[in-house]
């Protein structure tokens, strides 16, 4: 299939599942809920090189846990969380394999420190007034995990995965702070919005990404 057609039909059925499918039966809206992320799955394979990196290897990979994610959260939030948390872990590695350190972009944890303590301070205050202490211990792995991820990617340099990775967390942002906290309005639609792009976004890096890594790869050991 021509990648140019892949993004409209990846905006199209992400607009499909966000405004029109019903929330019930759950198991269509599960369903159209997974179609955008399987063809942005599909866009990443095709905007691989012919002899891949490991490195970008481990990013599909994380797309395809991601995936698993949307579907087993609808089910049980626990679950959907440690299928993300894998994917995050395995994006992450990814990322790393391709970074170039500056000091600058290594400042970057600083800002994205101080966001999570923010946000991951309320939500444990949230929890455990609502005596919900089993999701503490979760909830803080997967903040730490997913920071660590942006953090990785800003170390990559490269835009699209910056941008993909902040979309990330401010989806998830939201998503936890409307579950947990308080009531966000079209939490739904700005969830998935930001959601649906930032999966892109890293999808689309990887020809990109993959290029820069093949002029340091000399360097460094993949």
């Amino acid at each position: 299939m021509n990648n140019r057609l892949v993004p409209i039909l990846i905006g199209l059925m992400a607009i499909l599942y966000i405004f029109i499918v019903p929330s019930e039966p759950l198991a269509i809206k599960v369903t159209f809920k997974l179609i955008p992320m399987g063809l942005i799955i599909f866009y990443a394979l095709g905007r691989l090189p012919r002899s891949p990196l490991p490195a970008l290897r481990l990013i599909v990979i994380g797309l395809f846990f991601c995936m698993l994610g949307d579907g087993f959260i609808a089910f049980s939030f626990v679950a959907g969380l440690g299928a993300f948390l894998v994917g995050h872990l395995f994006y992450l590695t990814g990322f790393l394999k391709m970074s170039r350190m500056t000091k600058l972009r290594l400042a970057a944890i600083i800002p994205i420190g101080i966001y999570s303590l923010i946000i991951g301070s309320q939500l444990i205050a949230s929890l455990s007034e609502a005596e919900n202490d089993a999701l503490v211990t979760p909830v803080i792995a997967y903040m730490l995990v997913i920071s660590l991820m942006a953090l990785s990617a800003i170390l990559t340099g490269n835009r699209l995965a910056i941008a993909g990775s902040i979309l990330f967390v401010i989806s998830d942002s939201i998503l936890s702070w409307n579950m947990f906290v308080s009531d966000i309005v079209y939490s739904d639609v700005l969830i998935m919005t930001t959601y649906y792009s930032a999966q892109f976004l890293i999808a689309k890096s990887l020809a990109s990404i993959g290029e820069l890594a093949k002029d340091t790869q000399p360097y460094r050991n993949q």
